[in-house]
């Protein structure tokens, strides 16, 4: 069995690997309390756990007390993409619920249905839901699970850019417009033309829109690598180039690609492409692009290695060189974030499990202050002290 297909087994059991040691960690399951607030309201309430708990096996357990409280708790909130829209600051994260649908490595048991819209007007004020933005029902080619969506602004109006699959089960990015940054967004009759796979995320540069999507094993990215679409996974030898994120940019209609989709090539210290079978660095999904200083930053989740890690470019459409870690692994499985400037300061957007008790499909949305050093690296975040 090669060898990123046992790690890949034995992640999706939740075993953490040491050395020749392997241990089981299993979490308490909770679910998720409707929300009572309107839009326009404040977070003040708690998620509760299921009073009739379970088991779930969760991902790597962190120890210590989390840096960073839940931005909200009456709801559970993950995968946040922030921009800042007339100066406040909006995010858009998935919307968590407990599905009761058994775990496996699709991710079916992430059966998200619709979205909500947080803002707040400084760092660590006040955080208000609007309330649900975009549901399962308003998109008319839905199958199922509204995964992480992304957001931006061009001429007032607003576009909001989501995955979710089609009536055959296969991803595909939607997208829907509304005249304020928090919806209601109403969603176009179709998906994005040319579109798969997972984690839309939308950089603005200049006059410029570019799309980056991408996510394997759950997102189907290794089902696409001749172009057309196979229900058969392909993944490449552990010694073989690992799949790429890929990217475009966007047309002037915000709803449709400007050229076709295109590998981002993340490459090493020796300018040779990550190898599939580096784990702590290869590209799993979430991929999030932000610039600093004259240059372009790729972040993305290594998944089943549960890293954030990062890779410097001189354009948009890279090639990306690795440069090291953003954020160590968190409580739960998956590790999603986004990086945006709010206010002077720069900032982590990320998620954990903490406020479920660990289950992993039950997470919450994060802030942190993020630090560039003077050489423009990235000062690597522990999430938990």
């Amino acid at each position: 069995m090669p060898e990123h297909t046992r790690k890949r087994l034995l992640s999706t059991l939740g075993l953490a690997l040491s050395g020749t040691a392997i241990t089981l960690t299993l979490m308490g399951c909770g679910e998720d309390k409707p929300a009572t607030q309107t839009e326009g309201s404040h977070s003040t309430g708690h998620a509760e756990a299921a009073a009739e708990q379970t088991h779930d096996i969760g991902g790597p357990g962190p120890e210590g007390k989390p840096i960073n409280d839940p931005l909200v708790t009456h709801i559970y909130t993950a995968d946040p993409s922030a921009h800042v829209f007339d100066g406040k600051l909006y995010i858009y994260p998935s919307h968590d619920v407990e599905a009761g649908i058994p775990q496996n490595d699709n991710g079916d048991h992430f059966d998200m249905r619709d979205y909500h819209v947080l803002s707040m007007k400084e760092p660590g004020g006040e955080v208000t839901d609007h309330g649900v933005a975009l549901a399962r029902e308003d998109v008319a080619w839905a199958g199922r699970q509204l995964w992480a969506p992304d957001a931006a602004e061009k001429d007032g109006t607003y576009y909001l850019y989501f995955p979710m699959k089609d009536k055959d089960d296969i991803f595909r990015i939607g997208v829907a417009s509304g005249s304020t940054p928090y919806g209601p967004f109403k969603a176009e009759p179709e998906p994005m033309p040319g579109s798969y796979s997972i984690d839309p995320s939308v950089f603005q540069d200049g006059d410029d829109y570019y799309m980056y999507i991408g996510g394997i094993w759950g997102g189907q990215l290794q089902r696409w690598t001749t172009g057309e679409y196979n229900p058969e996974d392909v993944y490449p030898a552990d010694d073989e180039p690992a799949l790429l994120p890929k990217m475009a940019k966007l047309s002037a209609d915000m709803k449709s690609f400007a050229e076709p989709l295109r590998d981002i090539q993340i490459l090493d210290e020796n300018g040779e492409l990550i190898k599939a079978g580096d784990n702590d660095r290869r590209f799993f999904e979430a991929a999030w692009v932000h610039k600093y200083n004259g240059k372009y930053y790729l972040s993305y989740s290594t998944g089943d290695t549960h890293y954030i890690v990062y890779a410097i470019g001189d354009n948009p459409y890279g090639p990306f060189t690795y440069q090291g870690v953003v954020l160590n692994p968190v409580i739960g499985w998956t590790n999603h974030h986004s990086i945006a400037e709010f206010k002077g300061k720069w900032y982590l957007f990320y998620h954990d499990s903490s406020l479920s008790g660990g289950v992993t499909h039950l997470r919450s949305v994060k802030m942190t202050e993020l630090t560039h050093n003077p050489d423009g690296t990235i000062q690597t975040i522990n999430a938990y002290k």
